[in-house]
């Protein structure tokens, strides 16, 4: 009987040095637990900048849908982006004095 229970020990003894060790590996191994975590973080970061970008995308959707339905929209567009002045408006520039800010 004492034999059995040396054996029993030693396998017990035995088989908590290799749960340990596993563990030890999860933990902090570079394809552990901290890699795990990293991908998640990068995972959320990137799911975060796809809704942004999807917002945005809809946006601009939405803006061409306008410009191709609306003359108005395309002069308003142009009149902001590029200048423009119609055939029957005057453009004034406006400078201020150097005195004034």
């Amino acid at each position: 009987m004492g034999i059995h229970l040396g054996t029993n020990r030693l396998l017990l003894v035995a088989l908590a040095s290799v749960a340990l060790a596993l563990q030890a590996q999860l933990w902090f191994a570079d394809a552990g637990f901290a890699k795990t975590r990293n991908l998640r973080a990068a995972v959320a970061e990137q799911r975060a900048q796809n809704e942004q970008l999807s917002r945005r995308n809809q946006a601009l959707e939405a803006e061409v849908i306008n410009l191709k339905q609306s003359s108005e929209a395309a002069e308003e567009r142009a009149r902001t982006d590029l200048g423009m002045i119609g055939a029957r408006e005057t453009f004034f520039q406006v400078v201020p004095s150097p005195g004034t800010s």
